[in-house]
């Protein structure tokens, strides 16, 4: 379809709609989750054993989910990410015990893995390439729009009916989310890349999983670890709970602010416009966040650090989509994911591990590092150029059939003989 006869509009209710409840559900209940643990009895690390089973359920479902989605297709998929996802929070819901309530936190990484696997191979498919990036850059701007008001509507409610208020809005709104992307047409393109396996794959485009996937793991580490500097180093700093909290959330509005422009920047000067920018903005950041020493230093950084992670909103998708083959795309969007889930499960581990050996303020700055190293990767390896869609095969000229040759002129019809007297 041509870029100037499509419309993100058109796709917005069906695919955008849900992604934004998925959020929202998700953000509802993210802050209660550890809180309902210990409430079932879970000693402090235990609970924080639980809420990472979110992030283990992801890394340990996303190949199975591209190979899921390739068979049964994006529609069908989402359907059961959907289903999954609201058993998941039903059994969060009733006190069933601590490892019922275990598993249904899993369930509900398991669930998010092959939700978001779907609807971005959906929109790979059915968005023109020329509008990719900014549809990419939507999505994830939704999702974290949701993922944003969820805790507020969460704490609303909390204050009118517990905790188990909050899980029943997390439970409404992905049932909510499961209707909508019922009424998704199926792409009905799975038969043909059924055969398509995820060994085949790996072998296949080995070469852009090492080199662009390098520099997409090094970025989900450095995005993963912004979530955890600000609060420590505001603790580090003896600040209040309250002002921490306030910091954070000016940083991710930041985020939410620029998601469109940042697609719109891709589409138009390419996609390494802004992978690079959006590191390195990020990795410069981290090394100057120990030189802060007030609330309102550090504001300011937290600022530009949001700056830097939403400018880069939806390169990690945008990327997997251009380098995804037509045949056996949600199996390669899988592995895809499993990188970038890996990135975000290390960037954390290694800031806890240097903060450990040296303190909070040198993991910051080794965290910074990654930041630039991933500038670095995604500027060698992130194509220079706009990608565009395929031309369609040009067919050579039909010449004129060749006239039949010209008939020599009719001879008149001979007169009849004269009469003769």
């Amino acid at each position: 379809m041509p870029t100037d006869a499509f419309s993100l509009r058109s796709v917005a209710f069906p695919v955008y709609g849900p992604s934004m409840l998925f959020g929202f559900s998700q953000g509802v209940i993210a802050p209660v989750i550890v809180i309902s643990a210990i409430d079932r009895g879970a000693s402090v690390a235990a609970a924080g054993l639980i809420v990472s089973l979110v992030g283990i359920g992801s890394i340990l479902s996303n190949i199975p989910a591209g190979v899921m989605t390739t068979r049964f297709g994006e529609r069908r998929s989402m359907l059961a990410a959907a289903a999954l996802s609201a058993a998941g929070i039903a059994v969060c819901l009733f006190d069933l015990g601590l490892w019922i309530f275990a598993a249904g936190v899993f369930a509900l990484g398991i669930a998010g893995a092959v939700f978001q696997l779907a609807r971005q191979s959906y929109l790979t498919e059915v968005v023109p390439i020329g509008m990719r990036a900014r549809a990419m850059s939507t999505l994830g701007g939704v999702v974290r729009i949701g993922a944003f008001v969820g805790p507020f509507a969460g704490a609303g409610v909390i204050k009118l009916a517990g905790l188990d208020g909050a899980y029943a809005m997390s439970l409404v709104a992905i049932v909510a989310a499961g209707l909508i992307a019922y009424t998704v047409p199926d792409l009905d393109e799975h038969s043909s890349s059924a055969g398509v396996s995820t060994s085949g794959i790996v072998r296949e485009h080995w070469r852009t999983l090492v080199t662009l996937g390098a520099g997409v793991l090094l970025l989900a580490a450095i995005r993963q670890t912004r979530q955890v500097v600000i609060p420590l180093w505001a603790h580090h700093l003896h600040l209040d709970a309250s002002t921490s909290s306030i910091l954070f959330g000016v940083s991710g509005a930041v985020e939410a602010l620029v998601f469109y422009p940042a697609g719109l920047v891709m589409d138009r000067w390419g996609r390494r416009a802004v992978a690079v920018p959006c590191t390195l903005v990020m990795g410069l950041s981290f090394l100057a966040l120990p030189l802060t020493h007030s609330a309102v230093a550090l504001g300011a950084v937290a600022m530009v650090i949001g700056l830097g992670n939403g400018i880069g909103s939806g390169i990690v998708n945008t990327l997997g989509a251009d380098a995804a083959p037509a045949l056996g795309r949600p199996t390669f969007l899988g592995v895809w994911r499993e990188l970038a889930d890996g990135g975000a499960a290390l960037g954390p581990v290694l800031l806890s591990a240097v903060t450990a050996v040296a303190g909070l303020a040198s993991g910051i700055v080794v965290s910074g590092l990654v930041g630039l190293a991933a500038a670095a990767t995604l500027y060698r390896f992130v194509p220079r150029t706009v990608p565009r869609a395929a031309s369609p095969p040009v067919s050579p000229p039909v010449s004129p059939p060749a006239l039949p040759p010209a008939l020599p002129p009719a001879l008149p019809p001979a007169s009849p003989p004269a009469e003769r007297g």
